[in-house]
């Protein structure tokens, strides 16, 4: 029996074994698996994951995640950090003669290895089938090597790899396109996973900081859902903006932020001045957008996109080895997230920004904006207040009295009971526990049953 087919067995029983693939829900607004059940897209960072780590280094990466209740691993069969030229862990390029229509059996027989890992894990793998800089180097290492012609060919050779795994293709990798050529490129692409896939596997594109998959893209048949980076230029950056603007979009598509700010990456590129970002910019970055009405979250730890550690040239002031990463405790906070979420429909939220206000004394600071959704069959609400300020909600949108109410600390999940609203009395005020500070943030649950 030939690798390639053995493969191809085993990511069969893989996928069979209980780790569905994924599809657009019937509303637009979310993913769902194939039997139709609500998928919580909670998506790390793992770009030079094929590229630097050994299966057994891969492995423990994936177990981590896996743990901590990750759901999708975002990564790169062509990586960006000299992809081309710099071999694997096990001393295999991806390229023969760095030509795509000519991969080398070697190197994606790891890549094989470590996306049947993920998948046996229950991980739904984001392949990135190359870097942007392969195609538009800009700033990138590259070199370019695709052309329309051989982009089709090589986008429905490893769509046709991959097509029995749980996978969803994510096109880009950090790059607009500048011209015609690279727009030809792109949909060269994807025409050719779609050949192989067909509708089987779920397409995105990654663009480069504060941009959309929608910019160019939307009305592609090929994106399935947007996928957009609100990056790391800015401490505030009100990534909720962008998830409304494009749910706002016609066709009707899902919206996921695929690169928030990053735990321990410095501030617009600027440590001196403006220090680094904690866990709490990518913890806000992540309610933010799940209130603002995403279909999921992508988290990111600077080391760990990377895999960092000493004697590699480190990439914008790294400084943690991506081993010790793994346990910073923005990671451990978007498993709280998806565990607060998971216990209610969460895919029934309808942002109600028009709900919620702030009050006399409230901060002004787009920072510390509250936002609040409404369950759309009125049986839960959710409000997030980035610094603890007070503010008034509307429970309108609500079907009945909340019969509990309780403030939930978004770093641990613990919750505190307070006394249900009434919610005929108009407009209530809330007052989350502590004094109003940056990264006083809370969670306010209000569940008309008990």
């Amino acid at each position: 029996m030939s690798r390639v087919l053995l493969l191809g067995l085993i990511l069969g029983v893989v996928n069979l074994a209980g780790n569905p693939k994924l599809r657009v829900s019937d509303d637009g607004r979310h993913l769902v698996t194939t039997e139709g059940e609500p998928f919580f897209w909670l998506g790390d960072t793992a770009w030079e994951l094929f590229h630097r780590l050994s299966a057994e280094e891969a492995s423990m990466y994936l177990e981590n995640r896996a743990a901590k209740g990750f759901t999708v691993i975002q990564c790169v069969l062509l990586a960006e950090l000299d992809g081309l030229t710099v071999p694997n862990a096990n001393g295999d390029l991806p390229l023969i003669d760095q030509d795509p229509t000519r991969p080398n059996e070697a190197y994606f027989a790891h890549a094989d290895r470590i996306v049947a890992r993920g998948n046996a894990l229950g991980l739904t793998m984001g392949l990135l089938p190359t870097w942007g800089d392969k195609f538009n180097r800009k700033w990138g290492v590259g070199p370019e090597v695709f052309t329309p012609d051989n982009a089709r060919v090589y986008g429905r050779w490893v769509g046709s790899r991959y097509r029995e795994a749980n996978v969803v293709w994510i096109l880009g990798g950090d790059r607009l396109p500048d011209d015609a050529e690279d727009v030809a490129i792109i949909d060269a692409m994807a025409a050719g996973l779609r050949e192989a896939v067909g509708d089987a596997q779920l397409i995105t594109y990654h663009p480069q900081g504060g941009a959309s998959s929608s910019r160019d893209w939307h009305d592609r048949a090929w994106l399935d859902f947007n996928l957009f980076q609100s990056g790391h230029s800015y401490r505030d950056g009100p990534n909720h903006a962008m998830v409304t603007a494009d749910r706002a979009r016609s066709p009707v598509k899902p919206v996921i932020d695929g690169e928030p700010n990053y735990e321990d990456h410095t501030v617009d590129w600027k440590p001196e001045e403006l220090g680094w970002f904690s866990d709490y910019e990518p913890r806000r970055a992540a309610w933010w957008a799940m209130l603002a009405g995403a279909a999921g979250h992508t988290y990111g730890h600077h080391a760990i996109w990377q895999m960092w550690q000493p004697g590699r040239a480190p990439i914008t002031q790294v400084r943690t080895p991506w081993q010790s990463a793994l346990d910073y405790p923005g990671a451990w906070q978007m498993g709280v997230m998806r565990r607060v979420l998971e216990t209610l429909p969460w895919q029934r939220l309808e942002p109600t920004p028009a709900a919620v206000s702030a009050v006399d004394g409230g901060s002004a600071d787009p920072a510390a904006k509250v936002l609040g959704a409404v369950d759309r069959e009125g049986t839960f609400a959710l409000a997030y207040s980035p610094y603890g300020d007070e503010f008034v909600f509307d429970l309108s949108g609500l079907s009945a009295d909340p019969a509990s109410a309780s403030w939930i600390d978004p770093r641990t999940g613990h919750a505190i009971a307070i006394a249900p609203p009434a919610r005929d009395a108009g407009p209530v005020r809330f007052d989350p526990p502590h004094e109003p500070a940056r990264g006083n943030d809370w969670v306010l649950l209000l569940k008309t049953t008990p």
